[in-house]
């Protein structure tokens, strides 16, 4: 397959629990492989730097999100121009994120769909994908562009949709799947008990209550 946006950040996660710091030196190259492809906007595109224009180069919130969590992983065990790279780097794709995140408080992802929904638009998808990343991450000196991103619209926007069943569907009032229950349980359980968790006691209450629905 082609190099792309989304399996870079599943490998150097996984290579992190695998080996840890013993593959920093790929960890490294990994790293470096997505900051080139950092687009203009901030934000992380599937296969190529480019302007936006084509599914291929264009930024998405999913793509960004999991870059983001990669680069958490790994800021502390790269080459110091690495990590400020990185800083910097968060920097940006925040401010995507920040900028992409809908009124309602959700994200749409750019590949995942879902057949049930309005315009096969996975919002519960793109939706978990950022907010796991925003509970996860831990990169010092991007508090301000951390702040951008309205954490708690996300997760009320995760709880409004939940199913009577206690699942999740693509989107609200579309029917549960395991998949998607299963990303957003991932991504409230890290809004509670992430280093970047931003939840008050009042709110991880109900959300502790809808995970254990999920």
């Amino acid at each position: 397959g082609v190099p792309d946006a989304d399996d870079t950040p599943g490998a150097l996660l996984s290579l992190w629990h695998l080996a840890g710091v013993d593959a920093a030196r790929p960890a490294a190259q990994g790293v470096r492989w997505l900051l080139d492809l950092q687009n203009a906007d901030g934000g992380i595109p599937t296969f190529c730097r480019g302007w936006g224009l084509l599914p291929f180069d264009r930024s998405s919130a999913d793509l960004t999100a999991h870059a983001i969590r990669a680069w958490t992983t790994w800021i502390d065990h790269v080459p110091p121009n690495i990590q400020h790279r990185i800083r910097r780097a968060a920097r940006q794709a925040l401010k995507f994120l920040a900028n992409t995140q809908r009124s309602d408080g959700a994200w749409a992802p750019l590949w995942f769909g879902n057949q049930h929904a309005a315009a096969e638009e996975n919002l519960t998808y793109g939706t978990s994908r950022v907010l796991l990343a925003l509970a996860t991450a831990k990169i010092p000196d991007v508090a301000r562009e951390r702040a951008l991103c309205r954490d708690a619209l996300a997760v009320n926007w995760l709880l409004s949709s939940q199913n009577g069943d206690g699942g999740w569907g693509g989107a609200p009032a579309t029917p549960s799947s395991i998949e998607e229950t299963a990303l957003a349980v991932e991504a409230l359980a890290a809004a509670v008990t992430g280093p970047g968790s931003t939840t008050t006691p009042q709110s991880a209450a109900s959300i502790r209550s809808a995970i254990s629905r999920g």
